[in-house]
Formats: structure tokens, sequence, C-alpha cells
């Protein structure tokens, strides 16, 4: 089954407290905005675009906006969690000279991982946080919206922090396979220029009907899907930096405007708005 677009996010932020009691198949989706996740009990591995990883109770998982996902349920024990939903804009307002409130999932890229571990994270300032959050939004309050936002903003600073200073532990995948990693990372390394599936089989010494299945099967996504919502995502922070749309359409990769321009407004819900 493709994967698809999964959840959308009318506010800055959503956080959400989920318990599957029983074993449950998920597919594979992605979301157009950046998705966190504190693991707090179940048996499952956690696959993002062919990396695979066994998580252990209070593991935080960062999910990047585009990145095509889903968790393995083994069994029958229950799956609990914590997500958070955050807005691209918002989490962007956010970047001032001395500070970066997604310099964690720029760090968790550099590191080639989306699973870190917060030793003793239980008995810390940062789930503190995350679980007054969560309950905040149960409680009718004076400025409940204002204390929603003060707190997840605090999560983000005591998350950074924790992986700024190293208090964290970045944890590797599981059975991962190298060929598809090293193919994704090759397309995200020339992601502007030409590429195609041919080009991409010649460089990997494979045929095409190969790489389209082995890419599929490892990651839940076509080959061709994952390079257009790749540029898709780069597009919009190139626009939402001050480039022009036209500009953006082909400083991201794409060769025909109109075939961006569908594709952007079925990616994002919304058609790409020229900066003024």
């Amino acid at each position: 089954m493709p994967e698809q677009k999964r959840g959308y996010l009318t506010s800055d932020f959503k956080v959400f407290h989920l318990r599957t009691e029983e074993k449950k198949d998920f597919d594979f989706h992605y979301h157009d905005f950046d998705k966190i996740i504190i693991f707090l009990q179940g048996n499952v591995t956690y696959s993002v675009e062919g990396k695979n990883y066994k998580l252990k109770p209070y593991d935080i998982v960062l999910v990047h906006a585009g990145q095509v996902h889903h968790p393995v349920v083994h069994d029958d024990s229950p799956y609990e969690r914590i997500i958070i939903y955050i807005s691209h804009s918002f989490i962007n307002h956010y970047k001032k000279e001395h500070y970066d409130l997604t310099d964690c999932l720029v760090k968790a890229k550099e590191e080639h991982t989306n699973v870190f571990r917060v030793e003793n994270l239980k008995k810390s300032k940062l789930y503190e946080i995350i679980t007054e959050l969560e309950h905040s939004f149960a409680k009718e309050e004076y400025a409940k919206e204002l204390y929603h936002e003060v707190l997840f903003l605090e999560f983000m600073i005591h998350l950074n922090r924790a992986i700024l200073k190293n208090n964290v532990r970045y944890i590797a995948t599981n059975e991962s396979n190298e060929q598809t990693l090293k193919m994704i990372e090759y397309i995200e390394e020339h992601i502007t220029e030409e590429l195609s599936v041919d080009s991409i089989a010649a460089k990997f010494y494979m045929s095409r009907y190969y790489l389209m299945h082995l890419f599929k099967e490892e990651t839940g996504d076509t080959i061709g899907n994952f390079i257009a919502n790749k540029r898709l995502m780069l597009a919009r922070d190139m626009i939402g930096q001050g480039m022009p749309v036209t500009e953006a359409c082909y400083a991201c990769g794409y060769r025909n405007y109109s075939t961006f321009s569908r594709a952007y407004k079925k990616c994002f819900g919304t058609a790409a708005k020229f900066n003024h």
C-alpha cells in the first residue's frame, strides 16, 4: 500500500497521549509537520525511511516533516506513547541569532538517527514538563492557551539543552538495509539535481526493477514519491526564508512550474505563496 499523508495540524502544535491495547498494523505514512514521540511502553520497532529502531521505554523519536515512517507492533503488549505535532511555521518563528528550537532535529540528522535516549528521563524536568503540558489540555483555567504555549516552549528548550549538552545517547538502527540507506543519502545529497530511477539504478549497479522493489519494501514509499516529497519540503523551507516561489520551484529540483504548483498544493493543502 502506498504511503499516505496522515494527520492535519491547524494549530501551532498538538499533544496526544495514545495507548493501543492490542497488536495493530500501522501503514507507512508521512506528515508535512515535525513529530516527536515519547515512547512509554510496548514491544515496538520504529521504522523511518529504511532505518529500524527497537524502542525502549522513554526513548524519544524525532520524525522530520516528509519522512516516511511507521511503528511495527510485535505483540499484544500495550503500545503507549505521547505524540507531539509541531507546526513548521511556528517552530521556525523561534529561530534567533543565539538559539534555534529546531536544533534538536538538526542534531539528530547530523548523527544519522531518529531516536535518542535520555538517562532517567522519567525523573527529569523534561518529562515533568511534557506531563504537565499533556494534563493542561484537560483543564479549563485562566489563559490556558498561553500556558500551553509556555509549557511547550519550555519542553523544547529543555529538549535542546539535553541534546546540545550531550546528555543523550543516540540510538543506532537495527537490521537496516545498507543499500537503501546509501540510496537515501545519495538522493538527499543530490535532491536539487536531475534524478531518475534509471540514473540511481546505474549509480548503485542494480536493475531498475530491483531498485524500485527494494526501495518500496524497505521504506514503504516509491522512489518517485520520495524524491517529490523531499523537493517539496525543501521548496517550502526556501519560500519560508524569502525566496520567490518560481525560483524555489527550480532551485529544489523541479523542472516544470505547473507540475510543482499542483504537487505543492496537494502536499500542503494550499498554493505556494509569493513573498513580498
